[in-house]
């Protein structure tokens, strides 16, 4: 037993949850409590297992304001604390951390290693299913193993988004320590990319043998996130290259490391693998976005406002209980009133709970016309097409219907439907509780919330029982990275980048003149507004390109994108030299102010205060109320917060002595120390 109890302290590689212990488990049968050689053995055996990790890997609405809370601590959103990336002390090496946590891969590869038998070759490379015993319809069972390998996929782009380098383990393990140690060595980066795209590659073979709705994964999911993964890492080399975060790159640590210091990229130079993950982008984006180019979902433009006025498919995509009709949704998670609910309706219908937009976020939205709103004068103020920031009505006139939607603004109609008696909802939008931050429900963080799931049935909005559809994955995405991708790869816009484009700007009701946005685009104004205007601290020259990630920006409005997005441009170095102070709405000297009784409202940077001193800005400031608040001067950035720290702990249970953490066989991410509870050295 001692080698299981090592195997257990090494790696993490079976970890089990509540009072089971990870022994207990090596020694156990599966959940069914049936053993492997009897269960996985009928194609119902395949669905179960594979049901098990819908919720923990692919994106659902989990917590209070669901998935649309996911871009909180960006450009985008913020919240009432700022986030500790953004301080030059408050993120810190950990002693342990549960980021590094192998249970979930484990027991994905434990499917493998007991259905791949079964199927008809151990390896995985022949998956026709020609000498499969598996019970059931050839496929059907094609199709869950084909889910298998998503869901294994979806997981290592989880570790590798935050880690880079990571071990690539593709089978349950022995319980040895020469053998966990040795499993323990981290991959480069790209080599894991490839390992992604490779179990892509098999599920969208294995998921094409059948369809199914759009609540399991399909074939068209798996293309979708092949082209999402190959574009961030196409992308990242481009942007870290030569830099530690990179294989090969000046520092990087991985050459540190025997088992890595000759390590060459498969094709040949870092150029060369650029190129590869491109096209590898642009061919699956490619066959996703003709599917879909012409079934996006319609968009009236216009905000539904009474049980009379039509109804506008676009908002009530992302504020329904039902998706299966909706052909943009590729994947979407289902609740169930009573059994499997979330709180997005609620969520929306108050404060998001105390998540905002920034006026930066709100300012990078286009007019209608295509053109940015410092052409029709300053932010402050326009020239009549732009009304100015000055009220909530205002900001929302004229601009792109995505944020004309979806912007909350006082005195709209929030609950048409009164569907259950009751319960606590605002029937129609108040002014933005900004003074009262402590009300988590009430509460606003910026004064600029989202209706964004804010269905109109009253029935949504019962707290901890709502039951509103998270989309997991749609197909814009598809034409977005497209245009991306291919613009990244050749440098000009090609015809299927030009139709993708157009459509997505018709939808949104924006001009697609695309060359009359390009011309009117200027980036110092844009810089002030968007951290995506930057790559390596320095200001994007090229508009076009520039312009491309501000239609992701716009469309993916707090869908959980944007730090993914930042991170692969490398858009945050500006923030060492100048830092970002985060602001709401325009409060001072506006009729905004005017909403609030001026005898609750204290600015003087006490701990009392419950709004930014004027002399700061006219603009709302949630981090300057008072003077001791963590990022007061804004958010910085250190190098090294482009990826997590390593906890400390999985260096001395590696290391030969399990003292000496520079012998384990693991190295740390570029500059952050070998030492927990410091924060980074660049």
């Amino acid at each position: 037993m001692k080698t299981k109890k090592v195997y257990i302290a090494l790696l993490s590689l079976i970890l089990c949850a509540g009072s089971i212990s990870c022994e207990d488990f090596l020694d156990r049968m599966p959940e069914s409590s049936i053993a492997p050689e009897t269960y996985f053995t009928d194609a119902t055996h395949l669905q179960a297992y594979a049901d098990k990790y819908y919720a923990g890997i692919l994106p659902s609405h989990d917590g209070y304001y669901g998935m649309f809370d996911n871009d909180k601590g960006t450009d985008n959103q913020i919240g009432t604390s700022a986030s500790s990336c953004y301080t030059k002390n408050q993120w810190l090496v950990p002693n342990s951390d549960d980021n590094w946590k192998f249970e979930t891969i484990y027991r994905l590869n434990f499917f493998f290693a007991n259905v791949l038998p079964k199927f008809g070759d151990a390896t995985g490379a022949d998956l026709t299913g020609v000498n499969n015993t598996i019970t059931g319809d050839l496929a059907t069972i094609k199709h869950y193993i084909g889910e298998m390998y998503f869901l294994r996929a979806c997981e290592y782009f989880n570790r590798y988004r935050k880690f880079g380098d990571f071990p690539i383990i593709t089978e349950p393990l022995a319980d040895d320590a020469t053998i966990l140690v040795e499993a323990s060595k981290r991959q480069p980066r790209t080599e894991v990319a490839r390992f992604i795209l490779s179990d892509l590659n098999k599920a969208i073979d294995l998921l094409g043998a059948k369809t199914m709705g759009t609540t399991r994964i399909g074939k068209d999911v798996a293309l979708l996130l092949k082209s999402r993964v190959a574009l961030y890492e196409g992308t990242w080399l481009k942007y870290f290259k030569g830099t530690a975060f990179v294989p090969n790159g000046e520092g990087w640590p991985g050459k540190s490391k025997d088992y890595n210091s000759a390590y060459q990229f498969q094709s040949g130079s870092i150029e060369n693998e650029i190129n590869f993950f491109l096209d590898e982008a642009m061919k699956a984006s490619k066959e996703v976005a003709e599917k879909y180019k012409n079934k996006l979902t319609v968009n009236t433009g216009k905000l539904q406002q009474s049980a009379t006025d039509d109804t506008n498919p676009y908002y009530d995509m992302f504020a329904t209980p039902d998706l299966s009709g909706v052909s943009e949704v590729l994947l979407w998670r289902q609740y169930a009133q009573g059994l499997s609910t979330n709180n997005v309706g609620i969520a929306a219908n108050w404060g998001n709970y105390l998540t905002g937009l920034t006026s930066a976020y709100v300012n990078n939205f286009l007019m209608a016309d295509g053109i940015p709103v410092y052409k029709h004068g300053s932010y402050v103020d326009g020239d009549g097409y732009y009304k100015g920031d000055k009220t909530l009505t205002d900001v929302r006139t004229n601009r792109d219907s995505r944020l004309s939607l979806f912007l909350k603004d006082k005195g709209q109609v929030n609950i048409i439907y009164a569907d259950m008696a009751g319960i606590d909802v605002q029937f129609n939008e108040p002014a933005p509780n900004i003074l009262n931050t402590s009300d988590s429900q009430r509460g606003y963080a910026t004064g600029y919330s989202l209706r964004k799931g804010g269905a109109f049935r009253q029935s949504e909005c019962n707290l901890d029982n709502g039951f509103l559809a998270a989309i997991s994955y749609r197909a814009t995405e598809a034409l977005l990275n497209y245009m991306e991708a291919s613009y990244e790869r050749n440098g000009k816009l090609d015809a299927n980048a030009t139709e993708y484009w157009k459509l997505i700007r018709r939808r949104a009701h924006v001009n697609d003149d695309l060359q009359k946005t390009f011309n009117a685009t200027d980036m110092a104004e844009e810089a002030k507004n968007d951290w995506g205007a930057y790559s390596g601290g320095q200001i994007l020259s090229d508009k076009i390109l520039y312009n491309i990630r501000r239609e992701r920006r716009c469309e993916f409005l707090a869908e959980g994108l944007r730090y993914m997005d930042l991170c692969r441009w490398r858009s945050m170095d500006q923030l060492m030299s100048n830092p970002f102070i985060p602001e709401g709405i325009h409060f001072w000297n506006t009729p905004m102010q005017q909403w609030y009784d001026a005898s609750v409202v204290v600015s003087d940077g006490s701990s009392k205060a419950n709004m930014s001193p004027q002399a700061n800005s006219e603009y709302y400031r949630p981090y300057q109320k008072q003077a001791n608040q963590i990022c007061y001067d804004g958010f910085t950035w250190n190098m090294a917060h482009y990826l997590n720290p390593i906890m400390i702990k999985q260096f001395l249970l590696t290391a030969p002595d399990g003292r000496s953490k520079d012998q384990s066989p693991i190295y740390q991410n570029p500059y952050w120390p070998l030492e927990a509870g410091i924060s980074a050295e660049k």
